[in-house]
């Protein structure tokens, strides 16, 4: 099995719901998403897939929550924007740009992890 990974980063503030701490008070991060795609084996020039398309496709979502409150942004207007729930935001989105590649070898998306802090991340797998 082959894995490549990219990292982008991106900063944002948010305000956790119902949360009993300081975290329930608006304050932001200097996020860190890395996303990782895997395959059984490599296209026709030996890649599993471009590093720039992954980082295109990582970009793309994260400027949508790029120096926002996060708060007011669908989908985390609904649904606490959470570190667990942004990094399923993003594996959602990555996923959609997955879908209209272009073919070659078969990859998924196996995961995607999410920092808020240097020392404190949160990881969606499906």
């Amino acid at each position: 099995m082959f894995e490549v990974s990219v990292e982008h980063t991106f900063a944002a503030a948010h305000a956790l719901r119902e949360y009993k701490g300081k975290c329930e008070r608006l304050h932001g991060h200097n996020y860190k998403v890395q996303v990782s795609l895997e395959g059984p084996r490599l296209n026709s020039i030996g890649l599993l897939f471009d590093f720039v398309d992954v980082k295109r496709l990582l970009r793309e979502a994260a400027e949508r929550l790029d120096h926002y409150f996060l708060n007011e942004i669908a989908p985390f207007d609904k649904v606490n924007p959470s570190a667990e729930n942004i990094a399923k935001y993003f594996f959602e989105e990555i996923e959609k740009g997955l879908a209209s590649a272009p073919p070659g070898a078969p990859v998924r998306l196996a995961w995607v992890r999410v920092w808020e802090t240097e020392t404190c991340a949160a990881t969606y797998r499906p």
